[in-house]
């Protein structure tokens, strides 16, 4: 960001919205909007409870074995469809029509399906990461020169050898970045699961703030929610960049 020839670091806006919040929060404006530094001390208040560690564990569990399953399986599908033209054919309408539906109103129909138990909110983070991942795995297999495939052919490699040595490796930016919109993506999974199937893990936090109009409880558990979220972001966005260079190996 740069004014009248000075840069700014981008922090800054950061530091302005903090002190914006803080001032609207001292108003009393709204209930709803605490101060920003009592919900800081919120976040550092409820973080070591057992109560907040507990959902952290039943969270996380679904959660990372939702995007587990997205991504072994996701991946794989998506390089199938690069470069089976078919397959592609087949499944590239019902990828799209998934990416762009509103995924929430299906939630209750897993919920019939399999009940209300963990297995549901697992099955709901699925459908939320896995379609994005299908689409960028896709994208980056296509991009790989034919010239690149036919020599894997040309000197005897199996499918299996070429899938494992070609494809994923030449893939593998658009691959990462396909893990790292699923993962955004899983987490808003998660938590509409908790939500609406089974009130455990953080949306039973979510649900009990909320309901005794504890803003700065609720605030604050947010605010953990988009810090974990932001670290898992730019964890994959500096791995992404470290492999860019396997893009070279297309073409």
């Amino acid at each position: 960001m740069t004014i009248r020839g000075i840069r700014l670091p981008m922090v800054l806006s950061l530091v302005i919205w903090a002190v914006v919040w803080e001032i609207a929060g001292r108003s009393d404006a709204s209930f709803v909007i605490p101060p920003l530094s009592q919900v800081v001390d919120k976040m550092i208040e409820i973080a070591p409870t057992k109560t907040f560690l507990n959902a952290l564990l039943i969270t996380g569990r679904s959660f990372l074995a939702g995007v587990g399953i997205s991504v072994l399986v996701g991946v794989p599908l998506g390089i199938v469809m690069g470069r089976v033209g078919w397959v592609d054919k087949i499944l590239l309408p019902w990828v799209n029509i998934f990416v762009s539906a509103p995924l929430t109103a299906l939630v209750p129909v897993i919920m019939v399906l399999f009940g209300f138990g963990e297995k549901t909110i697992i099955l709901t983070v699925v459908l939320f990461a896995i379609w994005i991942i299908v689409l960028n795995a896709r994208a980056g297999v296509r991009e790989i020169s034919p010239s690149l495939v036919e020599m894997a052919h040309s000197f005897g490699a199996t499918p299996l050898q070429s899938f494992s040595r070609i494809y994923i490796w030449a893939a593998l930016p658009e691959i990462l970045g396909g893990i790292r919109l699923g993962l955004i993506r899983g987490i808003k999974g998660v938590i509409i699961g908790q939500l609406l199937v089974s009130i455990i893990g953080f949306g039973q936090l979510f649900e009990l703030y909320s309901t005794r109009f504890l803003m700065s409880h609720f605030w604050a558990l947010n605010f953990m929610i988009l810090f974990f979220a932001l670290t898992m972001n730019e964890g994959l966005i500096w791995l992404q960049k470290q492999v860019d260079y396997y893009a070279a190996s297309r073409d």
